[in-house]
């Protein structure tokens, strides 16, 4: 599961607008690395946070589920796969500048098809808590 860390500490701003520069701090998940974004846990968002993901080469990120919130990536670098759909029949490949969305619900696996090169995403959800 995710490492336990104090989110508050990068952000500046508190008039409306807050501000993470260029953070270093990541965490991990389901083989996923994680660049510390915006959420619920350090500004006064309410149903959306947003950070950077990175696979490594030849990495997969598990057969998982996002029940009640949307997921939208925007990949910056690299190519992934998507096998998703009940068993997991259903392919689909992203490369960078492609935009995806991810439905409630939608049981998916992701597979960095590079072993050289990693998949590097923006990643938007409509929950705060992520």
């Amino acid at each position: 599961m995710a490492e336990e860390q104090d989110l508050t500490l990068p952000v500046e701003g508190d008039d409306g607008i807050s501000v993470i520069r260029a953070p270093e701090t990541t965490r991990g998940w389901n083989g996923i690395r994680y660049k510390v974004g915006l959420s619920g846990k350090n500004v006064r968002a309410e149903k959306l946070s947003m950070n950077v993901a990175t696979i490594p080469p030849g990495g997969v990120a598990y057969a998982h589920i996002h029940v009640d919130f949307e997921v939208m990536l925007y990949i910056l670098q690299g190519r992934v796969r998507h096998e998703y759909g009940p068993g997991l029949r259903k392919v689909i490949e992203n490369e960078a500048g492609d935009f995806i969305y991810i439905e409630p619900g939608v049981p998916h696996e992701v597979f960095n098809v590079s072993d050289t090169e990693p998949v590097v995403a923006v990643v938007a959800r409509s929950d705060a808590s992520e």
